[in-house]
């Protein structure tokens, strides 16, 4: 069945069509755990699939351009209840690559403002945006280029971190930050959270996770100093949650906020689920809206045991420790999986990365199979699959 939602549309300031796909099934008497509505804040997202942040390497002085309006507008056209750009850099410093995205400057935002308004004239989904700063994994070639560190003979860049110690033997040693630089780093997120509340977006994501800036200040691995901002997890922990206040006070109050960690590093010696539910617990006391609860990250020496939802045992202990909303991520590929994550109670969302890139409407056959409803564009309606007990059917 299709319904035609005829709504305000405020961030265009005018009537929107809103299509939503109604897709029954032989389940349809079950209500879908992965398809209710959930609040968060003043926002109100659909579904809880989320659309995982994913760097795209295509930037131009950290300039989104013509792949970021493609790749973003088809992903919002697929019916998850919000999307997370890409991890974009605070700073010029903190790119992982030259050709990462970025929201330091003027140039960035009105580069951003462009691609935004067309995704959002033809699409409702809310967006969100995740903030970083890649610390000692900064001036990196891109992934298709071999990855590894940049020279600086070949456009690469000091990079900075809590201590000396380089994520790599043989990479050249980052510089670590003095105390007195830290200010300055915590204010980067801060206006960059603010250049994103000018832009619209409808909730900021912070990245404390992959052995970037803010986990190399977690982790005992990467943070090797002896001042107020290492040694014992509550001196880890601080520059971190320095950083989270920060972005909180600046960011409108209706709006949410949310941290990703990596929540174990896989490393002996290195942080663990304890002292990540250590620091959830502050970050509720901060007023965070949600924790996304990925791991790894922080050494080439971790050891992961890597199967079907193999880090959702971490989403559902932070959850029940610290009673933060979560998402949970990490080879969530099945609808039947996700609806049973959501409706266990292990997280509160789901988000998925390579899934979605491989199935761009991935929640469109999540509906059909679930007997739930999904949004989709009228341009699409007889492309979108219907389920039967004899399998999918088209409009």
């Amino acid at each position: 069945m299709l319904e035609l939602d005829f709504a305000e549309d405020r961030r265009l300031g005018r009537e929107a069509l809103a299509v939503h796909l109604t897709l029954p099934s032989y389940h349809e008497s079950v209500t879908s755990a992965l398809f209710k509505p959930i609040r968060l804040r003043e926002l109100t997202l659909e579904n809880r699939i989320v659309v995982s942040p994913m760097c795209q390497y295509s930037a131009v002085d950290g300039n989104a351009g013509d792949w970021h309006l493609i790749h973003l507008g088809h992903l919002a056209l697929g019916g998850a209840g919000l999307l997370i750009l890409e991890a974009t850099a605070v700073d010029p410093v903190g790119r992982i690559t030259p050709d990462c995205l970025g929201l330091w400057s003027d140039a960035n935002e009105a580069a951003l403002r462009g691609v935004l308004a067309i995704v959002r004239r033809h699409s409702p989904i809310p967006l969100a945006i995740q903030l970083a700063h890649a610390g000692r994994k900064a001036s990196s070639r891109r992934p298709w280029d071999g990855g590894g560190q940049l020279a600086l003979e070949a456009g690469g860049w000091e990079c900075v971190a809590p201590s000396s110690a380089p994520h790599v033997d043989g990479d050249l040693a980052p510089r670590s930050l003095s105390t007195s630089e830290l200010p300055r780093l915590a204010e980067a997120f801060v206006r960059s959270a603010e250049r994103a509340a000018r832009l619209g977006f409808e909730a900021i994501e912070l990245h404390a996770a992959h052995g970037y800036l803010l986990h190399q200040f977690l982790s005992p691995i990467a943070n090797r100093r002896d001042d107020a901002y290492g040694g014992s997890l509550e001196r880890r922990m601080r520059f971190p949650l320095e950083v989270v206040a920060a972005v909180r006070d600046s960011w409108p109050a209706d709006r949410p906020l949310g941290v990703r960690v990596s929540a174990t590093d896989w490393v002996e010696g290195g942080g663990d689920i304890d002292h990540t539910l250590a620091f959830a617990e502050e970050l509720r006391r901060l007023g965070v809206d949600w924790i996304d609860a990925s791991s790894g990250g922080i050494s080439p020496l971790q050891t992961v045991a890597v199967g079907p939802g193999y880090q959702v045992e971490l989403a559902a202990a932070i959850r029940s420790s610290s009673g933060v909303p979560t998402i949970a991520v990490g080879l969530i590929t099945e609808p039947r999986q996700a609806q049973e994550i959501v409706a266990s109670g292990q997280a509160d969302m789901v988000a998925l990365a390579r899934g979605i890139l491989s199935d761009p409407r991935w929640a469109w056959h999540a509906a059909a199979e679930l007997g739930a409803t999904a949004y989709a564009p009228p341009q699409y309606l007889r492309a979108a699959p219907m389920s039967s007990p004899g399998g999918h059917r088209r409009l």
